[in-house]
C-alpha cells in the first residue's frame, strides 16, 4: 500500500473498489501529465445511500449528508484513478474539481456541499490537493444522484 492510501486509512477510510460504468464510458482517461476522470457518483457496495434534490425542507436530502456524498465521490473518482495509474502516489497535484448538486430550486449552497470533496482531498494531499473548483447546481443527476464529482489531476 502507497502513501497516499494509507493516508486514506488513516483518515478512517476505505477506498472502495471501482464503480463501473454506467454507459458508454470509461472511469478515467489519461493524456500526457493529466488525468480526467468521469464524473462519479457517491456509490457505496453499488448504491446510492440516497436519492434526491438537495435543500432545507423536509423531504430533501440534507446538506450535510450531501456534503459526505460529494467525500464519497472524490473517493470513488480516487479509485478510477488508480484504474489507470495503478498507484495513487503517482499522483502529483488535483489540479480542479467539479462539483455539480441535485438542487431543490430555492437552494444556493451548493459550493457547500462540495466542500465535502475539496476538504477530503486537501486532507488526502496537502498543499498538492489545493485546487481550482466549480460548483454547480443542477436539475437532475444520474440515478436521480444528489451529488457528482469529476477530477483532473496531474501525476508523473
Amino acid at each position: 500500500m502507497g502513501a497516499v492510501e494509507s493516508r486514506i486509512e488513516e483518515l478512517g477510510l476505505v477506498l472502495p473498489e471501482l464503480v463501473a460504468p454506467l454507459a458508454a464510458y470509461v472511469p478515467a482517461v489519461a493524456t500526457g501529465n493529466l488525468l480526467y476522470t468521469s464524473g462519479q457518483l457517491p456509490m457505496r457496495s453499488g448504491q446510492l445511500p440516497e436519492t434526491g434534490k438537495v435543500g432545507e425542507r423536509d423531504g430533501l436530502v440534507d446538506p450535510a449528508r450531501a456534503k459526505e456524498y460529494a467525500a464519497t465521490c472524490a473517493l470513488n473518482a480516487l479509485a478510477a484513478a488508480k484504474s489507470v495509474l495503478g498507484d495513487l502516489d503517482r499522483i502529483t497535484r488535483v489540479v480542479k474539481l467539479v462539483g455539480f448538486v441535485a438542487s431543490d430550486p430555492d437552494f444556493t449552497g451548493a459550493p457547500g456541499v462540495v466542500n465535502g470533496a475539496s476538504e477530503l482531498l486537501g486532507r488526502i494531499f496537502d498543499d498538492a490537493g489545493s485546487h481550482a473548483r466549480s460548483a454547480i447546481g443542477v436539475a437532475v443527476l444520474p440515478l436521480d444522484s444528489p451529488v457528482e464529482v469529476e477530477l483532473i489531476l496531474e501525476f508523473s
